[in-house]
């Protein structure tokens, strides 16, 4: 089942080849309609029945300390939250991006709903890009997301799109300035978090400062086969001694550096730092073992998978340290 259930995109098909396509600069309201956007989250006090024997109902009571979250076009639950819980709506996570694309040279490209409606995002081409060693670009973008399921704060993070092959890395620099997350215990305005973001260049150009060292930065077998090994090991249960490493993502991350992988063969990533942290990235968006596409993404943008790669990018840091 696919859930990423309605996304909207304008240029070339995302991946899965799922959505739908928009000519370019349109209204936030035709992308609300478009990307399955133009409903709110509804919120109601959660019922129970008590004293439900046989034929009797029993009574019906309210349970005031928390809410049910639901679609107002379907009346699909979303979850229960208690009821200090500040809601997103999806029509805010688009109207973050009107000043933007409307002043800031900013351009929508994708924007959807994931596992019917729990989880929203929206990703803006900022405008930034630059390129490897002539032929590897990488593009800026800025994604806003937010779930009503407890998984996700609402989180504006910059991510770069190396265009040869789609993968996302997000920007996230020493001080954590590439993100700004907002928890649902407090409001959302988004004014103040594009100030804490700073629309921020600078942290675009310390990013490309950095690629472009690892790109510089030539690599032997052996020191690609420790970056693998230091990066795919993991933690086991405190029961076990040694933490356990993922032998199969080994043999796959290490077949995507050797040339399989997209871009594997362009200067900037043959034999160098760029090209290890771009095998792992590969090998998160697109090979990585999960029970669906949609899951794969939401972990590779938010949760395990993200991870990984932050993983990835500070261990070729140490390399051009």
């Amino acid at each position: 089942m696919h859930l990423i259930n309605t996304m909207a995109y304008v240029g070339q098909q995302p991946w899965h080849g799922l959505g739908n396509q928009l000519a370019p600069k349109q209204p936030i309201e035709v992308w609300a309609k478009q990307a399955g956007m133009n409903w709110t989250i509804e919120s109601a006090d959660v019922r129970f029945v008590s004293g439900n024997a046989g034929a009797n109902l029993g009574s019906i009571h309210s349970f005031p300390e928390q809410r049910v979250l639901y679609r107002s076009d379907t009346k699909a639950p979303l979850s229960v939250v208690s009821a200090r819980y500040q809601v997103v709506q999806p029509r805010e996570i688009l109207e973050f991006y009107r000043d933007l694309t409307e002043v800031g040279g900013f351009e929508l490209e994708t924007a959807g709903v994931l596992k019917e409606g729990k989880k929203l995002w929206a990703l803006a081409r900022t405008g930034q890009s630059t390129s490897l060693k002539g032929r590897d670009e990488v593009n800026g973008y800025l994604l806003l997301a937010t779930a009503c399921d407890g998984t996700l704060a609402t989180t504006a993070q910059f991510t770069s799109v190396r265009v040869v092959c789609n993968n996302t890395l997000a920007i996230a620099l020493g001080d954590s300035t590439g993100a700004v997350k907002v928890p649902h215990r407090s409001q959302f305005d988004a004014q103040a978090v594009k100030r804490q973001l700073g629309i921020a260049v600078s942290s675009w150009d310390s990013f490309m400062v950095r690629t472009k060292a690892l790109a510089e930065r030539k690599v032997s077998d052996t020191a690609a086969e420790a970056f693998f090994q230091r990066v795919l090991t993991y933690p086991t249960s405190s029961g076990q001694s040694a933490p356990a490493t993922n032998d199969s993502a080994i043999k796959a991350v290490r077949a995507l550096y050797a040339g399989r992988g997209r871009g594997a063969t362009l200067p900037s990533a043959a034999g160098t730092a760029w090209g290890l942290v771009n095998s792992i990235t590969e090998f998160v968006d697109y090979h990585r073992r999960a029970r669906s596409d949609d899951h794969r993404r939401d972990a590779a943008w938010f949760g395990t998978g993200a991870a990984l790669k932050q993983k990835a990018w500070d261990e070729a840091m140490k390399l051009v340290a």
